[in-house]
């Protein structure tokens, strides 16, 4: 009847997560408007400069406003995340549909690829696939998507292998259905939530995927604005007091999937409350 203490730390961290991501929303929205500043504009007279009115956040060593910087920056990397996340998630989906629903041979060829795929790092993974690409936007999609597609194909496959044993599915063999119909008529509208929370669970770690292979130089072009760059740029400049440069692109990756991570905890308790209540035990 009451919310216990737990609940409701639980729902003030949503709450907060909730409105951080609102905070950083607004401001990539309405930030680039009200500046109305160039964020490649290079002030060799302003360089260096701690927060101030003019620039609340200081300015990089080419003169250029960190906070305008920074909210193209996470512009770019919650473009890179969401559009990664769709494209890892749908291609792990479909290999772990295709693994449970045939099983067999193909079941245990299938998961031994994804088990050398998982031996690799998906860092040194991507490095090697970005490596082959022209550095963009897109190369950075793709280097992200083909190595964080394995852990959505397990969770699926493991969800269709124990949706094989339901008496629906039985009786649905029984009545003659082919494999491709019970697909679509019963796995996939079971799977939808996990879908659904891998997706978002994804973004976060598409997001840092993004931000270590700039700072590596091996992401976005090195004249755009991404939160990698702007960690690489800034901390040659740590040493001579300017640490600005460098902690307000921190910042504006690390609360932001600290509050998607905190929503998608939340998400996954109240939708699944038996699953919560067994794991405090």
């Amino acid at each position: 009847m009451f919310q216990t203490a737990p609940g409701r730390k639980r729902g003030r961290s949503a709450r907060l997560a909730a409105g951080t991501l609102i905070v950083f929303g607004l401001a990539v929205l309405v930030v680039p408007f009200v500046a109305r500043l160039d964020q490649h504009l290079v002030d060799l007279t302003a360089t260096s400069l701690s927060p101030r009115p003019a620039h609340p956040f200081g300015t990089d060593e080419m003169g250029r406003d960190v906070l305008l910087r920074a909210v193209y920056g996470l512009r770019v990397s919650l473009l890179v995340g969401l559009v990664a996340a769709l494209v890892s998630v749908t291609i792990g989906t479909l290999v772990g549909l295709v693994s449970g629903a045939l099983g067999g041979i193909a079941d245990r060829i299938i998961m031994r690829v994804v088990d050398g795929l998982n031996s690799i790092p998906h860092l040194l993974l991507g490095i090697f696939i970005v490596a082959m690409l022209t550095p963009s936007v897109g190369a950075v999609i793709v280097s992200v998507a083909l190595t964080h597609w394995t852990t959505t194909a397990r969770i699926i496959r493991s969800e269709v292998l124990a949706l094989r044993s339901r008496p629906f599915v039985d009786a649905a063999i029984s009545g003659g259905s082919g494999r491709l119909r019970i697909v679509r008529r019963h796995f996939l509208p079971h799977l939808s939530p996990q879908v659904a929370l891998a997706a978002v669970l994804m973004m976060p770690h598409a997001i840092w995927h993004e931000t270590a292979l700039s700072f590596l130089g091996l992401g976005l072009p090195p004249h755009l604005a991404s939160l990698g760059n702007m960690i690489n740029d800034g901390s040659r400049s740590l040493l001579a007091g300017n640490w600005w440069a460098s902690l307000v692109p921190g910042l504006f990756i690390l609360l932001p999937t600290l509050a998607i991570s905190a929503l998608t905890q939340h998400w996954r308790d109240r939708t699944s409350p038996r699953e919560r209540s067994e794991l405090q035990l």
